[in-house]
């Protein structure tokens, strides 16, 4: 076998190891894909007894291997074989087999994932129960002076709100209420923190947050006991959540939604530049009046000073003023006691003139005028009360029936007939009494006569019915 001739010796290039490519390979590959999401068929899946998953994602041409260690895969339920999933991790390279892999440190089923579904689930049941409702949003402090901060004491959020606030308005105090904010136990710290700051009772208004990170990282924030405990929180809520892009359900629950932490303090807090300017104009302003007002009670004192009057001479003229009162005052005394004197003069003639005494002997003097009057009155009365009862006894006694039947006429009557005035009110055989002018009699009627032309009869049917009666029933 013949063989090639022998090259002349040059320099020749380093060669690598198979440890040192694949550890470049693998440096180069973290470093140009930082985290990558990756959709396929679930296959080849094991789970060791160290806790670690790996597994293939495949499609129709290619596949990729998989791993997602132990403290990834802990809260997520373990997939099936032929599951449609996606993952999120960072590519890499396992460079003891020199094999390309997917270091996962998400994994949901394809489509929507679990943490999103659970996310629309509960933000459609509190939206019905109306914890979104703008209506219920207390409003915010223009100028709070103590802000609360329930976040990690530890992290970037509380960091960057502490130097937002002393860059713009320092003079704001600030409380942290110290919470993890990621893991099992966040949501119960969470809601603790809110409650401290209540109990506390300093705050005017209330940051709850933390710096960005997966959906897993700000699941606590999708808790529905801190949607509760934010909702039912008596201080203003602003929810300041991971990055702009990054929204969770203390967002929507909270009275003002903020993108990050300095955005929260930005919004909470004025810009003390312009408070600054602010106060300076106010101070020219309240320079300029007060020079003003200066100026006008100098001009006004000096006009009071021009009519200000010598205090003595003052005095003089008000004690002149007081002696002419004072004789006035003497004199109208003077004239009110004369004219007093008169007028008590004059009451006392008059008293004098109805004196008692002199009032009850003329009282004594008519009284026994009237009554000598009056029994005079009252004897004249009786005499002509008296003669005039005479006359009309005697008036009486001529037009009494008796007179008549004294005179010797008679009233003829029956049972039924009180008076018969006409002989033809009777007939034959009737019984009847004729009343005399003393005495009666009772009779019988034997004949009826017709009437006469006597004037007597004519004129007094009474007289000739009792002429009747007469000529029948003579004794």
């Amino acid at each position: 076998m013949d063989w090639p001739p022998v090259p002349t010796m040059t320099a020749q290039p380093r060669a690598l190891s198979v440890s040192e490519l694949n550890h470049q390979v693998r440096h180069l590959l973290e470093a140009s894909f930082m985290q990558a999401w990756v959709e396929g068929e679930l296959s080849s899946f094991s789970r060791p007894a160290s806790g670690h998953w790996y597994f293939t994602l495949k499609d129709k041409k290619c596949q990729v291997r998989c791993a997602m260690f132990r403290g990834f895969n802990q809260r997520i339920t373990p997939p099936k074989e032929g599951d449609q999933v996606r993952i999120r991790g960072k590519v890499s390279l396992y460079e003891n087999r020199g094999d390309f892999q997917i270091i996962a440190e998400h994994l949901e089923p394809a489509g929507l994932g679990a943490l999103q579904q659970a996310f629309e689930a509960l933000k459609r049941k509190l939206q019905q129960e109306g914890l979104f409702d703008p209506a219920r949003k207390k409003p915010i402090p223009a100028l709070p002076l103590h802000i609360g901060v329930v976040t990690s004491p530890t992290g970037a959020a509380i960091h960057d709100i502490l130097t937002v606030l002393e860059r713009r308005f320092p003079a704001i105090a600030v409380t942290v209420y110290p919470t993890v904010v990621q893991g099992l136990s966040a949501a119960g710290d969470i809601i603790a923190a809110i409650q401290a700051a209540q109990a506390h009772g300093k705050a005017d208004v209330l940051i709850i947050g933390r710096g960005g990170g997966s959906l897993e990282d700000l699941w606590c924030f999708n808790d529905e006991a801190v949607a509760r405990a934010i909702a039912a929180c008596p201080l203003p809520t602003v929810s300041a959540v991971g990055h702009e892009v990054d929204f969770t359900i203390a967002d929507f629950v909270a009275d003002l939604r903020a993108p990050t932490p300095s955005a929260a303090a930005e919004k909470l807090s004025p810009d003390q530049r312009d408070w600054l300017q602010l106060l300076a104009n106010q101070e020219k302003r309240l320079l300029v009046a007060f020079q003003g007002a200066k100026r006008r009670m100098a001009t006004r004192l000096e006009h009071l000073a021009t009519r200000l009057r010598d205090p003595r001479r003052e005095l003089l003229e008000k004690a002149q003023r007081l002696d002419e009162l004072d004789l006035r005052l003497q004199g109208v005394m003077k004239a009110r006691l004369t004219r007093d004197l008169t007028r008590v003069d004059h009451a006392r003639s008059r008293l004098l003139a109805q004196s008692p005494a002199r009032q009850l002997t003329l009282s004594q003097n008519q009284l026994q005028q009237l009554s000598t009057r009056l029994t005079q009155s009252m004897r004249q009365g009786l005499t002509n009360r008296r003669e005039r009862l005479t006359y009309n006894g005697q008036t009486l006694h001529v037009v009494s029936p008796l007179a008549t039947l004294g005179r010797g006429y008679a009233i003829v009557q029956t049972t039924d007939i009180p008076v018969v005035r006409k002989a033809r009110e009777l007939n034959p055989g009737d019984s009847i009494t004729a009343r005399l002018g003393e005495g009666s009699v009772d009779a019988s009627v034997t004949r009826i006569n017709p009437p006469t032309t006597d004037v007597q009869d004519a004129s007094n049917p009474r007289l000739s019915t009792l002429s009747s009666s007469s000529r029948n029933q003579r004794p």
